[in-house]
């Protein structure tokens, strides 16, 4: 697919997402809150992992398919962030957990600043993902060696927060409570990053990955705004980590090394890398693919393996491409009847 195709569609919005997304967007969010009510504690589980991981696969997909630039280490991101909120909560760090959230986000941008400023000037495409796996499997060495973060074993045994705002105390113990706030948290995140995708500053990222020397000649700073993109998208990953730790209580090294890396990437490409909703779907059905089949082992690998040729040859644009070409065909046809 070229340039020009990739930019037609993501940029176009499709007749299929202008009439069913409102009412998906409600059904969903119905699902979400009443989600307690209705599963039980395994699938809630999932659901809430489902959310992390949409948000997780959101931030690289800012990068790969809104900017023009790949990232194949962005566990990393992820990692900080999960160690961060659970050293926080297992060592008592006396923080409220809002802003242990805020710092983990912060630090994943401020890393993802120092890593943007050294290498974006110099390093691009298979460069930039090269770079980032060497530095996640670097990270990865270095929490295995540190005693504070449990060394091979990782860090578990630690409660979820209380909050407390003064006037009132926000009991997240129970999986329920910090379900629906997570639910919220990921909510908000995702609108943050809609608005990002859909301003002046996204419009931007678009342009430079479509061609970095027009945009750099119209007078964009082509150099500070993918500095930018890292930046928001080294944040959003760390959130998505710091997120995580609570619900699962438990963070180990398999978060860090580069199969988790592999994750996000898949989420973007199955359900769409030109679409904002698309790493969204991709999540929603890798969850539902491992659901199915996890009482056979290996099978989940070979219907994931299977799907994903079958998206690249029939329909690159992932799943929400190949919806919108299918109805744009049934629709063909009623009209020409």
């Amino acid at each position: 697919m070229t340039q020009t195709n990739i930019a037609v569609a993501a940029g176009s919005h499709s007749n299929i997402s202008a009439k069913l997304l409102p009412l998906i967007l409600i059904a969903a969010l119905i699902f979400l809150f009443l989600a307690p009510h209705l599963l039980n504690p395994g699938l809630l589980f999932i659901v809430g992992m489902t959310l992390i991981q949409s948000i997780f696969a959101l931030s690289w997909n800012l990068l790969f398919g809104f900017t023009g630039l790949a990232s194949f280490g962005h566990a990393g991101f992820y990692a900080i962030g999960a160690y961060f909120t659970a050293a926080a909560l297992r060592y008592d760090f006396n923080l409220p957990f809002l802003a242990v959230l805020a710092i983990a986000g912060i630090l994943g941008a401020m890393i993802a600043l120092a890593i943007g400023v050294v290498a974006l000037k110099r390093l691009t495409g298979i460069f930039l993902a090269v770079l980032t796996v060497a530095l996640t499997e670097a990270l990865a060495k270095i929490i295995g060696f540190i005693p504070a973060l449990g060394e091979q074993d990782g860090l578990g045994n630690f409660a979820r927060p209380v909050m407390n705002f003064g006037l009132f105390t926000l009991d997240l113990t129970h999986s329920n409570d910090y379900y629906r706030f997570l639910v919220i948290a990921s909510l908000l995140i995702i609108g943050a990053l809609w608005w990002v995708v859909h301003s002046p500053l996204g419009r931007s990222f678009r342009a430079i990955r479509e061609d970095a020397d027009r945009a750099r000649f119209v007078g964009i700073d082509v150099a500070r705004y993918r500095v930018i993109s890292f930046m928001i998208s080294g944040g959003t990953a760390a959130l998505a980590g710091a997120l995580s730790a609570p619900w699962t209580r438990i963070v180990t090294l398999d978060q860090v090394n580069w199969l988790a890396s592999t994750q996000p990437i898949l989420n973007s490409l199955l359900g769409g890398f030109t679409s904002f909703w698309g790493p969204i779907v991709g999540a929603i059905s890798f969850s539902t693919i491992n659901y199915w089949t996890r009482s056979f082992p290996g099978l989940s690998e070979i219907m994931v393996g299977g799907i994903l040729v079958v998206v690249i040859l029939v329909a690159p644009t992932g799943i929400l491409g190949l919806t919108e070409k299918l109805y744009q065909r049934v629709v063909g046809k009623r009209g020409r009847a």
